[in-house]
């Protein structure tokens, strides 16, 4: 049995604005109208022999991760918080671990939630032609045929032919400059690098207990250690930030003799940068590829992605631009590398847009703050059916709350009651409160904030049914 194992961390700062760190690209939809990054990773599994998959991710976004999964029909799917990022050679032996743990020391098959693989067919069928070398004990990597020299991908180069069309590694190689990738381009020696693996779990552990035996020793005690909470199983703190960082490439794959690569040719893609997304995206006849309400005129070779207004160019070449509600980004093509420095810049400078979207998402749903000023702030709240905010109190500010549709259940202090649409109520100072929504169809209300501090951080929970903090 195949046991997907995708890795959903990271923060994606070169795709900013669109990617943040609470809220990154692999659960946004770039490549597709309505399915997410990590969704479209799930779905292409569809054909494979394949149990449910482990996703590890950061605690942080493991609300955004649990519900993207059950909206993908992949509620049974076990999901490893990392309470902070250590690479994927740790990330793997969680899972290599918690599955020989089970009594499954099954398939590995390791992937990256934020890849696009457009020919899913193709990449079902090289998963299928390597497994006979997986089951023989190989720790197979799986190598992009190159359509050309390229210098932002690491690279394979192939050795001995083995069975199954699959090659023993040679060597792996770092990113090469133009004239290094242009040679192993016309070669035909070499693959991209994709990050993609299929090992048994066993086999996996035994190497990297082989050469990084203190990544395993604290991937294994903060597993032991760890605790169950709804789909989630958190590691423990402690344990898991002693583990070293590497990645599989440096931990195992570059020291162990049993390396394989089998070549896949399926339309991949890292989706590292927004010039990367232009190029697979569908563009019109001047080469702009459009997102949203975007109106151009003699316009050519842009990315132009408007998420909330209307946007327009004319006369402008080569460029990537980029609208969300807080922040608008416009940047040359072959400059995009660069925006992680901007990302950088906002946070050196104590702003907020690099956390977050003006809309945020919750387990119990989403609140967009839509105005703010010296100590007030106004935010629309959405409430999902049968969900509930965490009992809590504020030190520093008020809350009015007017319910625009729907019915809300407050807890006020020592009472509770019911509030429908076009009603209000109100929470002083101090009060302990709570705000559910009973009801068959969304609760949506404003709320009006006013004290002298009114950040996130300012909530006393006394209860959660999410298991917050």
């Amino acid at each position: 049995m195949v046991v997907p194992v995708i890795m959903a961390g990271g923060a994606g700062s070169r795709l900013w604005p669109l990617s943040r760190q609470l809220n990154p690209k692999q659960f946004l939809a770039l490549t597709d109208d309505h399915l997410t990054m990590l969704q479209q990773t799930v779905s292409r599994l569809n054909g494979l022999n394949a149990d449910a998959p482990v996703v590890i991710c950061n605690e942080e976004h493991r609300f955004l991760a649990a519900e993207q999964l059950r909206l993908a029909g992949e509620e049974g799917a076990r999901i490893i918080l990392e309470p902070m990022g250590r690479n994927t050679a740790p990330a793997i032996a969680l899972a290599a671990l918690q599955a020989v743990a089970v009594g499954e020391d099954g398939m590995l098959l390791v992937l990256a939630a934020d890849h696009l693989i457009g020919d899913a067919t193709a990449f079902r069928d090289t998963v299928s032609q390597a497994l006979p070398l997986a089951e023989a004990g190989k720790l197979v990597t799986f190598g992009i045929v190159p359509e050309k020299a390229e210098t932002g991908y690491g690279y394979i180069q192939k050795g001995k032919l083995l069975d199954n069309g699959g090659f023993v590694v040679e060597r792996f190689v770092e990113k090469p400059d133009q004239a290094t990738a242009q040679g192993y381009f016309e070669s035909g020696d070499y693959l991209w690098n994709s990050g993609m693996f299929l090992f048994k779990a066993s086999r996996y552990l035994e190497e990297l207990e082989r050469f990084r035996p203190d990544i395993l020793e604290a991937c294994r005690a903060s597993l032991e250690s760890s605790s169950q909470d709804l789909h989630f199983t958190r590691l423990n703190h402690e344990a898991f930030a002693d583990c070293p960082a590497e990645s599989v490439d440096y931990a195992v794959m570059e020291n162990t003799s049993s390396a394989a690569v089998v070549p896949m040719d399926a339309g991949w893609s890292d989706i590292g940068s927004w010039s990367v997304l232009w190029e697979v995206s569908s563009k019109d006849d001047w080469g702009n590829a459009v997102a949203g309400d975007v109106i151009q005129q003699i316009s050519s070779g842009c990315l132009v992605r408007a998420d909330h207004r209307l946007v327009a160019t004319v006369g402008v070449e080569d460029l990537v631009i980029v609208e969300t509600k807080d922040a608008v980004l416009v940047a040359h093509k072959d400059r995009v590398q660069d925006v992680k420095k901007v990302v950088s810049q906002i946070e050196a400078d104590g702003r907020h847009e690099h956390l977050n979207h003006r809309e945020v998402y919750r387990p119990w749903g989403v609140y967009d703050s839509i105005d703010n000023g010296h100590r007030y702030q106004v935010k629309r709240i959405t409430v999902k059916s049968g969900a509930k905010l965490s009992v809590q109190m504020h030190h520093h500010r008020a809350e009015h709350w007017i319910v625009v549709s729907g019915t809300a259940r407050v807890t006020n202090g020592e009472k509770t009651y019911l509030v429908t649409e076009n009603q209000s109520t109100y929470i002083p100072v101090g009060q302990v409160h709570a705000l559910e929504n009973p009801g068959m169809v969304d609760l949506e209300l404003i709320e009006v904030q006013s004290g002298s501090y009114l950040g996130e951080d300012d909530i006393v929970r006394f209860e959660d049914k999410y298991g917050r903090a």
